[in-house]
Order: structure tokens, then sequence, then C-alpha cells
């Protein structure tokens, strides 16, 4: 292990300083090591083959719960296969083992009625906030339904056939802000466009949030699906909320579960690395420099790892950034207390209240729960470093 973690503290190191990138590819292998090492081999708290993930109460985060959702296992199978193409072939033999042990935890989270949709959370034990306590009474009555945020990753990750895209997308047309009177008042400028809610059960509230629609757009593009309406109007309320810079001042409001600038404009820029999309790209200079003022602002290594991704992936070099000094790797990238990838505020999502009351509530951290997963950390770091060895320093501004 001392080996292992002198790499990653390498590869870190390397990405921190931003005085060169990674020439060899030992920095990837030690990560997916790590990774692979990371992963349930056994039944028990965690499904086999998911990767533990854990969240924190804002009120009491000296206590970290073990929580055994899907959402961190559907990215990194997500991203694994994204950077399968850049791996070695040594390196690829770890990433589809990775891979095959993961495919059959996700059938736990598949709706039990047949339809292609997942939960957050395992349906084959209906449950909500697992190991909880008291919460754990609202299981039945309060259980989550199965949303597009889960269903988009797993589908693309798990290279699920095409007709099953078409069928969950056609199944996504039912679950979009048609009632405007539904709609909170944090979108009340957006109102006019008909965009996703992020839920498919219909006793849910409808929800938008901007990081999500991404992703589901993203799902419509890997798949080469035909557009609907619903898809353009997400696409423009994307587009309007970036000029009119909400996703900077309004952050956690315009994107509930992945409540900073930093990760929306990551979400933005996975989707239009995968195809390009001309109403995205004439914005392109504005969220270059708002990322390049992000990442100098940062206190977070994950966030910066994260920040330099958005801006490899425009073809732009990050800023250099000082170099930091630990004596804890696995604090510097596992345990980065600065970083949550995602996030839940149940005053911002479940509450049928007045958003003026959800904006008080929401700032008092009642019902604020930070999740994190050591595995995909080592994942975000991973993909910055191919993407630090594929994009061509040439065509870097």
């Amino acid at each position: 292990m001392k080996v292992s973690l002198k790499y990653i503290f390498l590869a870190s190191f390397i990405f921190y300083c931003s005085i060169g990138f990674a020439k060899d590819t030992l920095q990837i292998t030690q990560l997916l090591k790590r990774i692979q090492q990371l992963q349930t081999a056994e039944n028990g708290i965690f499904p086999k083959g998911l990767f533990p993930s854990y969240r924190m109460y804002e009120l009491n985060k000296d206590r970290q719960i073990a929580d055994p959702n899907i959402a961190f296992t559907g990215y990194i199978n997500y991203s694994l296969k994204a950077v399968m193409p850049n791996l070695t072939a040594y390196q690829q033999v770890i990433a589809k083992l990775i891979i095959k042990n993961s495919q059959p935890v996700f059938a736990k989270y598949k709706n039990q009625k047949g339809r292609p949709t997942y939960n957050f959370w395992p349906t084959d034990t209906v449950t909500f906030f697992p190991n909880s306590g008291f919460l754990n009474h609202f299981t039945k009555t309060h259980s989550l339904a199965d949303d597009l945020d889960d269903t988009s990753l797993i589908l693309m990750g798990l290279s699920a056939d095409s007709s099953l895209a078409q069928e969950a997308h056609l199944i996504m047309q039912q679950f979009i802000n048609k009632d405007k009177q539904e709609i909170n008042h944090f979108f009340e400028k957006y109102k006019e466009f008909v965009t996703y809610s992020t839920w498919f059960g219909k006793k849910m509230p409808v929800e938008i949030d901007v990081s999500v629609l991404c992703n589901v757009l993203l799902f419509v593009q890997t798949y080469n699906l035909p557009w609907t309406k619903t898809d353009s109007a997400c696409l423009n309320l994307i587009v309007n909320i970036i000029k009119d810079k909400k996703h900077i001042t309004e952050a956690k409001y315009m994107s509930h579960y992945y409540p900073t600038s930093a990760l929306i404009l990551y979400h933005v820029s996975r989707l239009m690395n995968k195809k390009e999309i001309p109403e995205l790209n004439e914005l392109k200079p504005q969220m270059i420099q708002e990322v390049k003022d992000l990442l100098l602002r940062s206190k977070s290594f994950i966030e910066k790892v994260i920040l330099s991704t958005t801006l490899l992936r425009w073809n732009t070099d990050p800023p250099q950034q000082e170099p930091i000094y630990t004596n804890s790797i696995r604090e510097l990238i596992e345990e980065d207390e600065n970083f949550a990838f995602f996030i839940v505020n149940l005053a911002y999502v479940q509450l049928k209240v007045p958003d003026s009351f959800k904006k008080w509530s929401g700032k008092s951290g009642v019902g604020k729960f930070y999740y994190y997963c050591p595995a995909y950390n080592n994942m975000l770091l991973l993909e910055n470093l191919v993407l630090q060895n594929t994009v061509p320093i040439s065509s870097r501004k």
C-alpha cells in the first residue's frame, strides 16, 4: 500500500503544481488498483460490487453513515467506460474487471415492475435514508421514486440496448413541469421552459436541477435519440441560466443535488464534450473564465481536480496553482472534507412550502446531507490524468 499511495501522491502533486503532465501511465494504473480495492467484495452493509459511499449530516458532521446508494457506482461505471479507449491494454483489463464486478448489483436498484428506470436506493428492500434510526420509520410512506439522473447514468454505464434507452426516454416525457403552478419560484423566470422533473414518481414534487438535465441530455446524445420538445426546452433552460449567470450567483437553487458552480460547470462541460452543441459553444469563453476564477479561489483538492478537468474538456490549460503539503494522501484524495460531489437538502426538494421558507430552512442546515465516495474521488483524479495525457498540448489555450 505504501508504494501505491506514493504514486497517487505523485500524480496529485503533478496536477496541483501544474508544472507538467503525466507522461507515463503508472499513476493511472495505481489509481485503478485503488478503485478496485475499494469495491465491495462480499455482501454486507454494502451489496457486493457496490462502491461504498457515506453521508454526513450538516448538524452532526462528526458522524459518518454508510449509505448503500447506486449513484457513485453508476458514475464510476460510466466514467471507466468513457476513459477506456485511452487506457493501456493492462489498465483496460483492470477497468473491465471493475465494471464486470459491478454489473450484477444494478439489478437491486431497478424498478420492481420491470420498467427500465432506477432508484437511488435498493428497490428489492424499500428504504428511506438507510441506517438512520428514526428516519427508517418513514420507509414505506416516504420512499423515493426512481429518478432520471441515476437512470440515465446507469443505462449508459451498462451500455444498455438502444431499445431500452428509447423506452426510458419515452417514459421521461411523462414527467415534466407541465403544470406551471407546480414549478418552484427559483425558476419563476424560466417557467416557459417545460423541462424534465428529477423524479419519475407522480407523487413527488416537481423539481428541476440543471445538472440532472445535463445528464439526461448526455444520455440522449450518447444513444443518438431523437430530440423531443422537452429535450430542446432543457437545453434552452441551461443556456439561459448560464447567460444570466444563475449558476454562479444561485447555484444551490439551480442544481439542488450538485449545488456548486464548479459541479454545474463540470456537468455542462461533459455534455459539451460528448457532441458539439452550438448554443453552448457560444458561451464557452464566459464559462472558461468562470472556471479559472473558481479554481483560483477553491480550497478543495478534489474540486480543483474537477475544475481542471472541465477546462481540459474545453482544450484549456488550468492556471498554475501553489503546491499543497499534507502528511495524509487519504485526506488529500479520499477524505477531502471541503468537497462533496452529491448533496441532499430536504428543505429545498421535499417540502411543498413557499420557497422563501425553503431558503430560510435550507440555510439552517436541517435536512442537509453531504455524500462522498472515496473510490469516486480517485476516479475523478484518474479522469483528469487521462485527459492530461490525451488532450494535445498544442491545442490548448
